[in-house]
């Protein structure tokens, strides 16, 4: 019956290119960049990550909402990707544990997703032509208004995205007995990561993207944290501002993702939007310190410029990403600030990289 209901629906590029799909049951149009993501499982977090806000989500895993999904298992409060395009969509769901099918969970938060798409065709497209602005709508018979509102979208370099999606006001999460008290910026915190730092005893307060350095600095923390998010980060010249001030009086200082882009242009480097991104959960990153391999999940369209950061004497390069040699973690020397350029917290997983956690706790105990 569902399948009788849903209606034709299309994925139309900025370039013009079309490919075709079916609404899930929600109509009308949702425009953002389209990007895919390349995990085989973790669907619900990935569309709760703040990261990915203003994006269209195509997922390359055949199969999607076939095991439901969990209340607790997701990165922030609703979903943050502006629609879904994907091939086989699940309405029945098998797992015990689920609350919900992700239909129900789509409807609950009003979000637009098309499937019966040929994704391999899609996403090939992306990896030859690059990330770029789309629209995918039900509204197939009204091409031209879309391509005109299509060519108004703004582009995401340029575009500042973690005042959408960062909280408005400082909150508390953890135990205040803790031994540990670390302030957090919110430039599209993940959930998770504050489980991974309350779990290592600390308490924590998070503020606004827009947060000044004194208001952090007077929760008297013992250690600083520079978020993930959405975005170009050479907007965020408040959040740049703070970095500079934490490296300047040697706190200890952990980003991640967009965090360690900000870190990066606070030190002089520069920054760039990629051709396509780097979005999945098995991503290949050696860290040059220890000479182990890791396989990370990521998820970022930007990174910092390596040739940059070779040439500056106060930054070390400590991980790099093996399919491209891009950056993919720097530490300042003679400093307390290191970041990485994925998400070592990695809901669902995999693991590989929760020592970093531990490794910004150690440089708190050690300050």
């Amino acid at each position: 019956m569902k399948y009788k209901q849903r209606k034709k629906a299309l994925i139309l590029l900025a370039d013009g290119t079309i490919f075709h799909g079916k609404s899930i049951g929600k109509e009308g149009s949702a425009f953002g960049e389209v990007c895919f993501n390349t995990g085989t499982t973790g669907y619900q977090e990935i569309f709760t990550d703040p990261s990915y806000y203003g994006q269209l989500m195509v997922t390359t895993n055949a199969h999607i909402g076939n095991y439901g999904t969990k209340e607790d298992e997701v990165e922030s409060d609703d979903i943050k990707i502006a629609g879904l395009i994907c091939k086989n969509f699940s309405f029945n769901y098998s797992r015990p544990a689920a609350d919900a099918s992700l239909e129900d969970f789509f409807e609950k938060h009003n979000t637009l997703a098309i499937a019966d798409v040929d994704t391999r065709a899609l996403v090939s497209y992306i990896r030859d032509n690059g990330a770029m602005n789309a629209v995918i709508t039900t509204e197939v018979d009204n091409l031209d208004t879309l391509k005109k509102q299509l060519a108004d979208s703004p582009s995401m370099k340029g575009l500042e995205l973690a005042s959408k999606v960062s909280t408005k006001a400082p909150y508390f999460v953890g135990d205040e007995n803790a031994t540990y008290k670390i302030a957090a910026l919110d430039i599209g915190i993940k959930k998770n990561i504050l489980r991974n730092l309350t779990s290592r005893d600390a308490y924590v307060k998070v503020f606004p993207y827009n947060a000044k350095f004194e208001e952090l600095e007077a929760f008297n923390p013992d250690g600083y944290f520079l978020s993930n998010g959405p975005g170009d980060p050479e907007p965020l010249v408040d959040a740049q501002a703070l970095a500079k001030e934490i490296i300047a009086k040697n706190k200890p200082l952990f980003g991640i993702c967009l965090g360690h882009q900000v870190i990066a242009l606070a030190n002089g480097i520069s920054t760039y939007k990629m051709h396509n991104g780097h979005r999945g959960i098995n991503h290949p990153v050696k860290n040059l310190i220890t000479g182990k391999g890791e396989i990370t999940s990521q998820n970022h369209g930007f990174a910092i410029n390596r040739e940059e950061t070779e040439a500056n004497d106060h930054v070390e390069i400590t991980h790099v990403h093996l399919n491209d040699n891009t950056v993919a973690g720097i530490k300042i020397k003679d400093k307390n600030c290191f970041s990485v350029q994925y998400h070592p917290e990695a809901s669902p997983g995999p693991n590989d990289s929760l020592y970093l956690f531990d490794q910004f706790i150690d440089l708190i105990k050690n300050n």
